[in-house]
Parts: C-alpha cells; sequence; structure tokens
C-alpha cells in the first residue's frame, strides 16, 4: 500500500444548539449511525461503509461550528515525526494521551494559521462497516435515510491561507489538487489532498478565524445525490444550493443545513487526484462556473453564511 503519512480526514466535531433535532437530521434524514453516547454528552456517529469507531462527533453549546477536524495517519510512529515538524513550522503541539478521545489512541493537536483546531491519530476502534469480511454483501442490511458512504472532506475560512496551506503541504506532505486564485496570483481558495480524493480539506481567505463553511459526505453516484435532494425536500431540511455541479473537482452537490446552521454537503463524481498532475487554476473572476458550473453564479449566503 502506497498511502503513507496522513490517510484521510477521520473525524469532524462540531456544535450543535439542540441535540434531539440534531440527531433526527444526522440520524432520520441523512442516515448516519449513532455508535455511542458520551459520558459529558456527546454524540459519536458514522457513515455505513466506515470501519472506524466513528467520524462525526456533535457536542451541544450556545452557538455551532466545528471544535476540531481529526486526520487519520498511517502509522502510529508518524505521529512523532509530525510533532516535530510542526513544531519546526512554528506551531505549538499538545499531545494527547491514548483514551482522552473515545475509542481513540494517542494524538497531536495544533492550531492552524487560520484559527482551526487540527488532530493528527493513528488509531480508532474498529467497529465494522456491517458486512462480513469474507464474501461480502454490497452493503448491509438496515440502511435509512440518505446512507452516504463515508464522511469526504471539510472546507474552512479564515485569515493567513498561505501559510496554512504552507503547512499542510510542507508539513503534512498534502497537494494542491486546484486553485481559485486573486489577480494577483495569491490564492482565494486551496483544495489540498493527501491521497486519491480530489481534495480532503479546502482552505478560503477570510477575515474572521476558524470558521466552517461545510462537512461533506460521499455518495457513489448522481442518481443518489438526487434522491438525497428528494429526502430533503420531504423532510423540510433547509436547502443552501444544488442540485449542481462543480466546476473545480466536478463533482455533484447539494448543500443543505442541520438544524443549528451548520452546512453539510452530499457529494458524488469527483475525479481521482495523483501527486504527478498538475495543480488546475481558475481565476477569480470565473468564480460562478468555478463553484456552480451550470448556473455559472455564486448566491451570497454560500459565501456569507459560516459557522
Amino acid at each position: 500500500m502506497a498511502i503513507n503519512g496522513v490517510m484521510r480526514l477521520g473525524e469532524v466535531q462540531v456544535r450543535v444548539m439542540d441535540m434531539k433535532a440534531t440527531l433526527h437530521h444526522y440520524l432520520d434524514v441523512l442516515g448516519l449511525i449513532k455508535v455511542a453516547d458520551g459520558d459529558d454528552g456527546r454524540v459519536y456517529l458514522k457513515c455505513w461503509d466506515e470501519h472506524d469507531h466513528h467520524s462525526v462527533v456533535l457536542r451541544e453549546a450556545d452557538s455551532p461550528g466545528l471544535d476540531h477536524a481529526a486526520f487519520k495517519v498511517r502509522r502510529d510512529g508518524d505521529l512523532d515525526g509530525f510533532a516535530r515538524k510542526t513544531r519546526d513550522f512554528g506551531l505549538a503541539v499538545e499531545e494527547i494521551p491514548a483514551g482522552r478521545r473515545l475509542a481513540s489512541g494517542r494524538r497531536i493537536r495544533m492550531q492552524t494559521p487560520m484559527g482551526h483546531w487540527i488532530e493528527l491519530y493513528a488509531e480508532m476502534e474498529k467497529v465494522g462497516n456491517g458486512r462480513p469480511e469474507r464474501n461480502p454483501d454490497p452493503f448491509p442490511d438496515g440502511l435509512s435515510g440518505v446512507a452516504p458512504n463515508r464522511l469526504e472532506h471539510l472546507f474552512v475560512f479564515g485569515p493567513n491561507i498561505r501559510e496554512t496551506a504552507r503547512y499542510f503541504i510542507d508539513v503534512l506532505d498534502f497537494g494542491v489538487s486546484e486553485s481559485l486564485d486573486l489577480p494577483d496570483g495569491n490564492p482565494k481558495s486551496v483544495f489540498l489532498a493527501c491521497n486519491t480524493a480530489m481534495h480532503d480539506i479546502g482552505l478560503v481567505e477570510y477575515p474572521e478565524p476558524g470558521k466552517l463553511h461545510h462537512f461533506s459526505f460521499w455518495l457513489d453516484s448522481l442518481e443518489q445525490v438526487h434522491r438525497a435532494g428528494l429526502l430533503f425536500g420531504k423532510n423540510n431540511v433547509s436547502i443552501d444550493t444544488g442540485l449542481s455541479q462543480h466546476g473545480i473537482g466536478r463533482a455533484q452537490t447539494i448543500y443543505f443545513f442541520d438544524p443549528s446552521g451548520n452546512r453539510n454537503e452530499v457529494f458524488s463524481g469527483s475525479y481521482l487526484y495523483f501527486p504527478d498532475q498538475p495543480t488546475l487554476h481558475w481565476d477569480i473572476t470565473n468564480v460562478g462556473r468555478a463553484i456552480f458550473y451550470p448556473e455559472g453564479r455564486v448566491d451570497p449566503s454560500y459565501l456569507e453564511v459560516l459557522t
């Protein structure tokens, strides 16, 4: 297996203001699976085709937003190297012992120049995906709602995009698949990949630090994305935009909100990324086609509603 170092986005912990309404959204409509209730009130969820204990953590709070995102690395020993390189980059590193995060091994934690908290870990309890490991069926019984396969990517806003992108590239060894560029050549947004996904995290330059734009879930087909839209309509889910297709990444998409205002996305059909591919560049004057290719425009709410 060639993927080493950081393998994927493994976890997001988000703040929500009404846990009962939020659980209806993520369990009954979106179709995630509840794995555990924490002693501290946190609720742990996963998508059906994920083997690790959880990928989404909900924490009840007075305001919505992102507490942290965690990326899974290949080996426990990788954490020591990333901690050293992070300190050399100039960021402080917090060591989190095994067991402090539910079902998780030890972690390291740092805050990016954009103001977001990032954690790295190598070990998490395995709970499986509901299929046997020998002669598995295509999917398990009992799926409900949209039933996304997996947590796909994260998109965040904040200042100091160039330094943050440099951290992901130089320290964590991400590649840049696409970039939305200002007239002076500086990036307004960059799309960063640590595996063959088109991106695992996207960054947008913005004056306020630590803002969440969305976290995204993967579906296998455009038909499933269309069905998701019908389920959202049936359940009065607040839709932001979609069904549409991105120019950047080429994926089909619907953006929608959970009851606390955190933006979610269902996403399908993007291309595979490999490190030897050139970075694709979009001019900011073409931002409409870059984000929503068929419409060629972006509604203000897409760029202004953040948590």
